[in-house]
């Protein structure tokens, strides 16, 4: 007996190979490089003066410890808001469902802009927080709350489609068997759940290191205070400063690079654990 091969109506694998390369490294690859090739130009010397500034470390700073704490938070209510979303039914949930990809769509600058007249001092949520010395815009603070708006649609739409698999009967067994609520959540569920809450985390990060649309206009762009680093490499290309903007570029890449990294070996690290291919 002869066994016919399969044909496929795609195209065969070198092609689809070639053309996923070719496209990566046009779309990505190249670009990359013409950052490490820009910044090799600056001798060693002048390299670490422009990346150990004082204001570049602040910049620097400030974005990551701000996507960082803005993603810690998302991963948190973005599970709630997931978790209520995927196990029950009421009215309006349609609305809310689509409200959560809402961020998506808005075009950064807007977000940005109502941020800003909500959270100002004479915003209509601002104005109580002032009083009450809180700062809630031209801060950190400010930059947080504009990362945690934009980052939260990737943890909810990572994490919703796992918790919708989740075998209810799991959740029966663990408890016919005597566990109680948070024993079967932690024994039993959070195993499961925890590679898309890390994989969540991961692209909330990525997303905030990066921002800058949204952030401009509530964090009031002080050197060495509220200045992002996205907005530093904007000034130094409006400076004609090329090369200084490419080294700062290079430094966030390695970093972001360095921290997905980390991300993504936790992240399969817990779904070895568990078992998960």
């Amino acid at each position: 007996m002869f066994l016919l091969k399969q044909r496929s109506s795609l195209p065969g694998f070198h092609l689809a190979l070639g053309y996923t390369v070719f496209y990566l490294s046009l779309i990505v690859l190249i670009p990359l490089s013409t950052l490490f090739i820009k910044s090799s130009s600056l001798d060693w010397k002048t390299f670490i003066d422009i990346v150990s500034a004082p204001r570049t470390l602040a910049a620097i700073r400030l974005s990551f410890s701000t996507a960082f704490v803005a993603a810690s938070v998302n991963v948190f209510f973005g599970f709630m808001i997931a978790w209520v979303l995927a196990r029950y039914r009421f009215p309006g949930k349609k609305i809310i469902d689509a409200l959560i990809d809402f961020p998506f769509a808005l075009p950064t600058a807007v977000a940005g802009i109502a941020l800003t007249a909500l959270y100002s001092p004479h915003g209509w949520v601002g104005r109580y927080l002032y009083s009450w010395g809180i700062e809630s815009a031209y801060s950190p603070l400010g930059i947080t709350l504009a990362l945690i708006f934009i980052g939260l649609p990737f943890v909810v739409r990572t994490i919703e489609p796992v918790i919708q698999e989740l075998d209810p009967e799991l959740e029966e067994a663990a408890a016919s068997l005597g566990a109680g609520r948070w024993q079967t959540f932690g024994r039993v569920l959070f195993p499961v759940l925890l590679p898309p809450l890390l994989t969540g985390f991961n692209l909330a990060f990525a997303r905030g290191i990066a921002e800058y649309g949204s952030i401009i206009f509530i964090a009031g762009n002080m050197p060495g205070k509220t200045e992002i680093a996205p907005l530093l490499i904007i000034t130094k290309l409006e400076q004609f400063d090329y090369t200084g903007a490419t080294a700062i570029a290079v430094v966030m890449l390695t970093i972001s690079f360095i921290l997905l990294a980390i991300t993504n070996f936790l992240q399969w690290w817990a779904s070895k654990r568990i078992g998960i291919n």
